[in-house]
């Protein structure tokens, strides 16, 4: 036999030799690896979306003045007294004495335009009323000469030693003079009235606070000119500063005016500003605004602080909960109230109600009983803990053991 031949019988396969096991073990596991890997995609390409809700971390409620809230809505921090100083007249800023932020008192003086042209008219004005009463003076120096001159010719023409004529003159002058002297008297008040305005018009150059407040802004800077009237251009201010009377300071709420049958003038409202969460501020109704915004469907009341306190700021951001009636200090701590969630959270299947409480991504329908109900809150009794995670707007996609995100 040649080497071909040796090496092709090598090669030949021997088909009454027994299968060896391994290779079907290899078979079949490679099956299952297969089958695995097709049930993982089309379970996760068959894997419903996480639905979007809204969570909240449910928290114990325990009755204060809060608990008798039966309205909530949010505003903003506005001052009743607020002014930009400005001027009567067009002129040049030469000083200013303040800067944001300074407290001044009614009167202060903030700024000084340039007076240069109006001290001059001043003076002017101070020129003609002493020329005026020079005048005065030399004409009363006249009268009391044609008096006396009229004195003399009637007691001449009494003894016939002058004419009619010489009498007649001597009194025509004697009244010219009267009338003139009236004349110049009345030049004395017209001067003294243009010199009272000369005077307004330079202290109209002083610009003063107009009543006690805070500097919020400061509108211009010496050398610009001021004007009471918009100019174009932008080269002319129209105001020196503005000041705040933090005094006056209220809360104004728009409240939807289905609901405005639950405010009432004088109620007690418990005020939270955004930027102090923790901090609640006693207020009350000042006043409910009587008309409606067509557009919006709200109604405006006034709230006014019943504390004053200097991180009270101007255009806060606030939210206040309207009460039933003043709070009271209690002595001695009440029992919790329960857990306090939105009406929106607690769906209802005949007499049995359920929330929804979300762990580890997944939503649990559970059954809950409710203690109370204030305004669009609920207390619930049981069913739900502190602490815990739920959903608070109940969508109807939405079922037990669904995943939920954020």
């Amino acid at each position: 036999m040649t080497n071909k031949e040796e090496l092709l019988s090598q090669l030949r396969i021997d088909r009454n030799q027994p299968t060896d096991g391994n290779g079907n073990t290899r078979l079949w596991i490679g099956i299952a690896a297969a089958v695995a890997l097709v049930v993982t995609g089309f379970a996760v390409f068959t894997e419903p979306a996480p639905i979007k809700v809204k969570i909240e971390m449910a928290r114990m409620a325990v009755p204060d003045s809060s608990s008798a809230t039966v309205l909530d809505a949010t505003g903003y921090v506005v001052a009743r007294r607020t002014a930009t100083v400005s001027s009567k007249v067009t002129g040049k800023v030469a000083e200013i004495y303040i800067e944001e932020g300074q407290r001044v008192e009614k009167d202060q003086i903030v700024a000084l335009l340039d007076d240069s042209n109006t001290r001059k008219s001043l003076e002017l004005s101070k020129a003609e009323l002493h020329s005026a009463k020079t005048q005065v003076a030399e004409t009363q120096a006249r009268l009391t000469e044609a008096k006396l001159t009229l004195e003399r010719n009637t007691e001449l023409a009494r003894r016939q030693l002058i004419s009619a004529a010489a009498l007649d003159k001597a009194r025509a002058d004697f009244e010219s003079l009267r009338a003139q002297l009236n004349s110049r008297e009345a030049d004395i008040a017209v001067s003294q009235k243009r010199l009272a305005l000369q005077q307004q018009n330079l202290d109209d150059l002083t610009l003063r606070a107009p009543f006690t407040g805070v500097v919020i802004s400061k509108d211009s800077q010496p050398g610009e000119m001021i004007s009471p009237i918009s100019a174009g251009g932008g080269f002319t201010r129209t105001g020196i500063c503005t000041i705040v009377d933090m005094a006056s300071l209220e809360i104004e709420v728009d409240v939807n005016e289905s609901y405005i049958q639950r405010v009432r003038d004088g109620q007690f409202v418990q005020a939270v500003l955004e930027a102090y969460p923790e901090w609640k501020i006693p207020a009350k109704v000042i006043a409910i605004i009587p008309t409606a915004d067509r557009q919006k469907a709200t109604v405006k009341v006034r709230i006014g602080f019943q504390v004053s306190d200097p991180r009270i700021l101007p255009d806060m951001g606030v939210k206040v909960a309207f009460m039933n009636a003043e709070p009271v200090a209690e002595e001695k701590p009440k029992e919790p109230l329960g857990v306090r969630v939105p009406i929106t959270a607690v769906r209802s299947e005949g007499e049995d109600k359920f929330i929804f409480v979300v762990k580890d991504g997944v939503a649990e329908l559970r059954k809950v009983t409710l203690k109370a109900s204030y305004g669009t809150d609920i207390y619930i009794g049981s069913g739900l803990r502190a602490g815990e995670d739920f959903v608070v707007e109940i969508i109807p996609e939405l079922k037990d053991g669904a995943k939920v995100e954020l």
